[in-house]
């Protein structure tokens, strides 16, 4: 008797074949939106479908990161996934991870991708960009071998510096070969030593410049020990290695402009120079020339015969000076000596008349001693109470009165008082 499955043992069989598959786990498939919701959970759920078949998808808001732009009805898109059974529908779906434009978009995607990863990890810093060289030898150049963009740089090399050699690496710039092509170029050039790499090509659409927009190629560059610069297509276009590149040029003419010194040019600046450096030796010997006598000026000076005079010339003025000095001070001390001699006569002149005016004074003051008189036979006359007997009317009859004498003293009492004629002579 044949076996009997249950609808579950038959889900889970199909899902395992689905998961075992070789292609179903990963898998690109192009398609255009239909039936497009976008749940209140964050899921999206749409159908794939083409000319003769459809296929249901979900995206999980899980995975909402992988979609870049807000998906309608009618997008032609790439949906990036894996195909498995939902067992409880009993139903296969394509489970999608990541969804891109279809078309130039997809490729937008790609390199808006690729330049925000690699920014992120640092290959557009400056710090790690190589300096240009400013004189070259030797010239690599990456890009086809017929073109603009080669006899541009050629053309220009040889104009700017015929001295520079070339070395051409026939790249292919264009279609599925060209990544790999250039990445090779750019290791050959690195390996024999050239002093600058230009890579680059002419412009075209974005599908024509995508090799330079590869990661291979980015990572050739970054890993370059050559400085490179890149020239691809014209101003406007930007490609990935533009950014990772030691040098941006906006066109492969601009670029040999930027690798390539000019000739004519270095001459000139050569004899600039040379005429500045005359110059400048010029100044540098003549302040030389000034320092030296400058120089010898002062070993002169400080030479001992030299310091000998100094100290001579010194000595003689501080000789003259003393003498100078010496000489005021004896002049004033004379001055000073006549001074005090004329004093001194002045002094002896004052100190006579003065001698002459106390012994004329003595005289008189002798002449008018009460003790002189007294010796000379006068009395002292005085009241009793001792007030002096100027008068007689000083005095009454029978008033007691005092005769001081020379050798003592003598009360009397007063008989009689008489005025004589000559009352009010002075005696002197």
């Amino acid at each position: 008797m044949r076996t009997v499955y249950t609808v579950s043992q038959v889900n889970g069989y199909i899902r395992r074949m689905f998961t075992e598959d070789y292609l179903l786990p990963s898998l690109l498939v192009r398609g255009e939106v239909s039936n497009c919701k976008y749940h209140a959970s964050g899921h999206i759920y749409f159908t794939l479908k083409d000319a003769t078949g459809t296929l249901s998808c979900v995206m999980f808001a899980g995975r909402r990161r992988g979609l870049s732009f807000r998906m309608k009805e009618g997008d032609q898109v790439i949906v990036h996934g894996h195909v498995d059974v939902y067992e409880r529908d009993g139903k296969y779906q394509l489970y999608a991870d990541q969804i891109l434009a279809d078309g130039a978009g997809v490729l937008n995607e790609r390199y808006e991708r690729l330049k925000k990863r690699l920014h992120e990890e640092g290959y557009f810093d400056e710090a790690h960009k190589k300096p240009i060289p400013k004189f070259i030898r030797t010239l690599g150049v990456v890009t086809a071998s017929t073109g603009a963009a080669v006899r541009d740089i050629i053309h220009i090399t040889m104009r700017r510096n015929p001295g520079v050699q070339i070395i051409l690496y026939p790249a292919i710039v264009q279609g599925e070969a060209a990544a790999e092509s250039i990445v090779r170029g750019i290791s050959m050039l690195d390996r024999i030593g050239v002093d600058v790499i230009i890579i680059g090509r002419g412009g075209g659409s974005l599908e024509d410049l995508w090799a330079f927009n590869e990661e291979a190629v980015a990572m050739a560059v970054y890993d370059c020990e050559t400085p490179v610069i890149s020239a691809v297509g014209h101003e406007t276009d930007t490609v990935i290695t533009d950014y990772v590149a030691d040098l941006r040029a906006p066109t492969p003419s601009a670029a040999a402009e930027l690798a390539v010194f000019e000739l004519d040019r270095l001459q000139q600046d050569l004899a600039m120079a040379q005429d500045s450096l005359r110059q400048r030796m010029e100044r540098e010997l003549n302040a030389a020339r000034d320092r030296l006598r400058l120089d010898r000026q002062h070993l002169q000076h400080l030479s001992p015969q030299m310091q000998l005079t100094l100290r001579r010339d010194r000595l003689e003025t501080f000789r003259e000076r003393l003498t100078e000095r010496m000489l005021e001070r004896i002049r004033a001390g004379r001055m000073r000596l006549r001074a005090c001699e004329a004093l001194r006569g002045q002094m002896e002149r004052s100190l006579h008349s003065s001698r002459s005016r106390l012994e004329k004074d003595a005289g008189i003051l002798a002449g008018l001693s009460p003790a002189a008189r007294l010796a000379g036979g006068y009395g002292f006359v005085t009241q009793a109470d001792g007030t002096p007997v100027r008068s007689v009317a000083a005095v009454c009859p029978g008033d007691m009165i005092g005769i001081t004498l020379r050798d003592g003293r003598i009360t009397a009492e007063v008989r009689e008082t008489r005025k004589t004629e000559n009352a009010g002579r002075t005696y002197e």
